[in-house]
């Protein structure tokens, strides 16, 4: 089993910027794909970025690609999400996501609980 708890989230006015942290526990070495997705409540959760362990391959989705960049600090067993120029249709629960299988991004294994970015206008 791996763990992941998420950290970083809160209130930022648009343009504005925040940082997601993700760490991950137990069997981190099965790890091969982290990644970020977000959720509003009553839509569908949608992929937002996503690293390889080694960090040679990361994956972004259109609405992010620019402003958003993942990054991991393996030695930490740590990911991260460096969001600049926020908008408010950036507002949703972001989740950290890992994949046991290589280049598998969509179809993560384990999730986190959540944290909430809100941006305001």
């Amino acid at each position: 089993q791996v763990q992941l708890v998420e950290s970083g989230g809160g209130l930022v006015q648009a343009g504005g910027s925040l940082r997601l942290s993700c760490a991950a526990s137990g069997r981190t070495f099965s790890i091969a794909t982290m990644a970020w997705f977000r959720q509003v409540p009553g839509q569908e959760r949608e992929f937002v970025a996503a690293t390889s362990w080694s960090g040679l391959s990361t994956y972004y989705a259109d609405s992010v690609k620019g402003r958003f960049t993942i990054s991991r600090d393996n030695a930490k067993n740590t990911v991260y999400l460096q969001m600049n120029s926020l908008k408010p249709e950036d507002t949703a629960i972001y989740y950290c996501a890992a994949g046991v299988i290589p280049r598998n991004v969509f179809r993560p294994n384990y999730w986190g609980q959540g944290t909430q970015v809100t941006v305001s206008s």
